[in-house]
């Protein structure tokens, strides 16, 4: 019987695209459903939806966590774990799905190992935002906790646009989370790792300071150094993942900042620069947790 595959997903991008055409290369049946049409009853943990049978999957790949209101994404990662309770292989894991797309929790944990990253101060005050900013250096960069892409990010140098753009945040009830800026001639890195190793990585080169592919960046094939691949490699223990988007930052001064962990990476622009086609990899980490 062919494997039923469920990618989990609000839309119909190219990624997901990409992962349909290579699972369908393999003889899989593949359905799109979307995370706001699970519903649960309990204690029996039946699942349903008007779309499709939601237990009929082999398993179900994640490919977005959409933004919505806290109790619908609380109820959306939820449904993740009941699944994995009923037996079912979610990939990425729930845990890694739920701390990745916390930007806190990435940095706590990141800092508690003593792996690099920006200075950054998370609070709920006006009045500490702005304490903050000037302690981080009159340059930071402002990121929603939960978000990608690159959208919602903003940098913030000028204290009057500080004040105007913190008033606002805070009269929305947004937790202000601050990095300082790290001059980076423009560029990042991004490593792609699977079951613990490198798959492929690459600059991303753009032509301000956010370097997203999504914002316009050029990617260019890119050679991980052995300390950058050690680092990594700790990172991808850390969170016992499937696969991983790793981001990292060279500052002007040369020392290596680890920005980000994303556990629901894209890779277009990686796949230009790759010759193994990465959707065969993830599609291989699915076909190593049913197995398991």
């Amino acid at each position: 019987m062919a494997m039923r595959l469920a990618i989990v997903s609000s839309g119909k991008g190219w990624q997901s695209e990409e992962l349909k055409d290579a699972a369908l290369k393999r003889g899989w049946h593949v359905d799109f459903v979307s995370p706001r049409a699970f519903s649960i009853s309990l204690p029996s943990f039946e699942f349903y939806s008007l779309e499709s049978d939601l237990l009929g999957y082999d398993a179900y790949l994640v490919r977005s966590i959409p933004i919505g209101s806290l109790e619908q994404i609380i109820f959306r990662l939820d449904v993740l774990y009941a699944l994995e309770m009923v037996g079912k292989p979610v990939i990425n894991p729930s845990f890694v799905i739920e701390k990745t797309v916390d930007k806190l929790y990435t940095s706590m944990l990141l800092s508690r190992e003593g792996i690099l990253t920006p200075k950054t101060a998370v609070v709920e005050r006006f009045s500490d935002a702005i304490r903050w900013y000037k302690l981080l250096g009159g340059d930071v960069v402002i990121k929603p906790i939960f978000g990608s892409n690159g959208l919602g990010i903003m940098r913030v140098d000028n204290e009057d646009l500080a004040h105007r753009i913190f008033r606002y945040l805070e009269l929305g009830r947004y937790v202000f989370y601050l990095q300082e800026f790290i001059p980076h001639n423009d560029e990042d890195i991004r490593v792609f790792m699977a079951r613990g190793e490198i798959v492929s990585a690459m600059i991303r080169k753009g032509s301000f300071w956010k370097t997203n592919i999504y914002q316009g960046a050029v990617p260019m094939a890119f050679d991980v150094p052995k300390e950058m691949e050690r680092i990594c490699k700790r990172v991808f223990e850390l969170f016992k993942a499937d696969y991983l988007g790793i981001d990292i930052v060279f500052s002007e001064k040369g020392e290596m900042y680890l920005l980000e962990v994303n556990g629901i990476p894209g890779w277009r622009g990686l796949q230009s620069v790759t010759e193994k086609r990465i959707a065969d990899v993830i599609l291989d980490c699915v076909e190593r947790r049913i197995s398991s």
